[in-house]
């Protein structure tokens, strides 16, 4: 394919593959029109062997002899990953879940070829137990709005066309033909865009302090390191949608003065790189990015930087150091790298999902983006549910829907029918939010406000049987393990904090500790040297807030109240329901259960180290934790 010269040719390859996608985006009653089947291929639904049932449909496709009138594209992440492998059928628009081996063929042999819905492959709602056909109709999608990712699940991602046909890369030619880097920036700024990776730093803002440092040399980064656990928003953009970043990124290195950016991307996102590889090389090819860009006099490259995985190498100067060869460890701010950055050079660095949403403000405009969400916080934002939850995936919703919604309207409640505890968001930086502010509007200020944050977009769900004192120890944990050691107060005290928790789960801890804890955790917030060590204290704080009954009973009643602490687990056994059979003195590693086939057995308290194999092997529920 020749490159491509103008904004006006980029606009008549639009036209030409136009067709191409046509029955992926409306319901067409023509049946004439070639069926497309989508195929989830992001991460979550292949490690379900979603590339098997691309096989598979392709196989019997061509048995079936519907090679001209089907295709099968595997395209990114739906979302809905509790549910995978999804597969779409346009422009029938029919949503069919959990797709396995004979689901497939149905799909081929009754849908393909005899126009007969798979009823059995559709999504059933667990309440009313209808069957849903449109993904539109399913509660999980209801109340979504996609933005950043309005083309996962949509296209092929290896396929650049398929991009320039949905409107790629229209944002940057009319960027670079009818709008200056200043206005570019206002529109930007209009918008009320926020950096989606956790600070909420105004995007604009951002750009234009950039942009007004002087210099002959300046770099753009997308910071594509995401680490907060159960995290995979940044990475599911770039799976399913790679070239709406890198349109992105050239938009921005224009508005700055950029001609070089970087995308800094951690290796355990194999998927993700090798997208990024195919769409950076058809986008050199086709001339939308190097030397002189849709034939003007801007020219702009970027390559991949691969991190090694490090937690620290997220935050912005960390990065830099990590891109430069240096130890990814955070310097003092300011300067900013917007003053000083990478190789001493004014540097901009925005995250995937801030980056994805640049396209779309760009080709409808700053008060269509900014009449979604609240007036503070304005777009949407993607989450990932994770956790205790029952639709386990990807969310993107309006700025100000409240918590209450999306774990039980899209997320579906609480995973066997148990009782909401509290939700973590923002990662290791974040808080646990309790049921009590279910209905907090979910927008940068009111999170903070109650002791979590944005962060990126990580959200766990917690249930009755979890304990907040071991999730508070988990975070810690985690960022003790992921500090740089550059300051005292993350290396030493984060160090100093987990030892308390420590003992606190083991039933040692005091008053006293709790006291430690406390204080300790607001001189590290008010010391460290970075976002990481700032915020590490955040779950601590927060639990303690909102569960302090919980640290009191692990320190005077030596009680883990859900049963979750090892060292403070006593196991009974009920005389009533323990029939005999002599399972568990079988697995018990102690010898510490005792008693004659068919009667009642008892557990040697002394010799009992809390293992909890006796309870997980017992069918008959008798033996019990307190």
């Amino acid at each position: 394919m020749d490159k491509i010269k103008s904004f006006e040719d980029l606009k008549a390859l639009r036209e030409k593959y136009k067709a191409k996608i046509a029955n992926r985006t409306y319901d067409n009653a023509d049946k004439n029109i070639k069926k497309t089947l989508l195929v989830c291929g992001g991460t979550g639904c292949r490690a379900s062997r979603s590339l098997d049932i691309v096989n598979i449909l392709k196989t019997e496709i061509k048995n079936a002899g519907l090679e001209n009138t089907v295709d099968v594209i595997s395209t990114g992440c739906f979302g809905f990953c509790e549910k995978g492998p999804i597969v779409k059928v346009v422009p029938d628009n029919v949503f069919y879940v959990e797709v396995n081996t004979e689901r497939a063929k149905l799909i081929v042999y009754e849908h393909m070829a005899k126009n007969t819905v798979v009823d059995e492959a559709l999504y059933r709602d667990p309440i009313t137990k209808e069957k849903i056909s449109k993904q539109t109709d399913i509660p999980f999608y209801k109340n979504q709005e996609r933005i950043a990712l309005r083309n996962c699940g949509l296209l092929n991602p290896e396929d650049i066309t398929e991009y320039i046909a949905m409107n790629g890369y229209e944002a940057l030619g009319r960027v670079l033909t009818q709008m200056t880097p200043d206005s570019t920036i206002d529109e930007i700024k209009k918008s009320g865009l926020r950096g989606r990776g956790g600070g909420g730093f105004p995007t604009g803002v951002k750009w234009e302090m950039t942009r007004k440092s002087k210099s002959d040399t300046k770099f753009m980064i997308c910071n594509a390191d995401e680490g907060d656990p159960g995290a995979f928003m940044d990475r599911s953009i770039l799976e399913g949608d790679p070239n709406s970043v890198l349109e992105a990124m050239a938009i921005a290195g224009y508005c700055i003065g950029a001609n070089k950016g970087y995308i800094y991307i951690r290796a355990e996102y194999p998927l993700a790189i090798n997208r990024l590889k195919i769409a950076l090389k058809q986008a050199y090819n086709l001339g939308l990015l190097g030397d002189n860009i849709l034939g003007t006099n801007f020219s702009f490259h970027i390559d991949l930087k691969y991190g090694a995985g490090a937690f620290i190498c997220g935050e912005e100067t960390a990065l830099i150091n990590s891109i430069e060869g240096g130890r990814g460890e955070p310097t003092v701010k300011p300067p900013f790298p917007s003053q000083i950055g990478l190789w001493k050079k004014p540097t901009n660095i925005n995250n995937v999902e801030t980056l994805a949403n640049i396209p779309p403000i760009i080709l409808k405009g700053s008060k269509w983006f900014s009449s979604i969400g609240t007036e503070k916080s304005k777009g949407t934002k993607v989450f990932a549910l994770a956790g205790k939850i029952n639709n386990v995936g990807l969310v993107e919703v309006p700025m100000g829907i409240t918590l209450r919604e999306i774990i039980y309207n899209l997320g579906g409640g609480i995973r066997g029918g148990k009782k909401f505890k509290a939700v973590q968001t923002g990662g290791p930086s974040g808080g646990c939010i309790p049921a009590d502010h279910l209905d907090t509007a979910i927008d940068y200020e009111s999170l903070t406000e109650i002791g979590s944050m944005m962060g990126s977009g990580g959200m766990i769900v917690m249930d009755e049987d979890n304990c907040m004192v071991n999730i508070a120890k988990f975070y810690l944990q985690f960022s003790v393990d992921e500090s740089c050691g550059k300051c005292t107060a993350c290396r030493i005290g984060n160090k100093r904090l987990l030892e308390i928790l420590e003992d606190i789960t083991k039933g040692k801890g005091t008053m006293e500790h709790l006291e430690g804890l406390k204080d300790l955790s607001y001189v590290i917030k008010d010391s460290a040297l970075c976002g990481l060590g700032q915020t590490s204290p955040n779950p601590i704080i927060s639990t303690m807030k909102f569960f302090w009954d919980e640290y009191v009973a692990h320190v005077k009643d030596k009680r883990c109240p859900a049963g979750v602490c090892t060292a403070l687990l006593k196991y009974n056994i009920n005389s009533e329901k323990c029939i005999g059979c002599t399972a568990c003195t079988k697995v018990c590693p102690k010898g510490a259960i005792s008693g004659e086939i068919k009667k009642s057995h008892v557990i040697d308290k002394s010799k009992c180290i809390n293992c909890g194999a006796c309870s997980s092997t017992c069918k008959f529920s008798a033996i019990t934790k307190e």
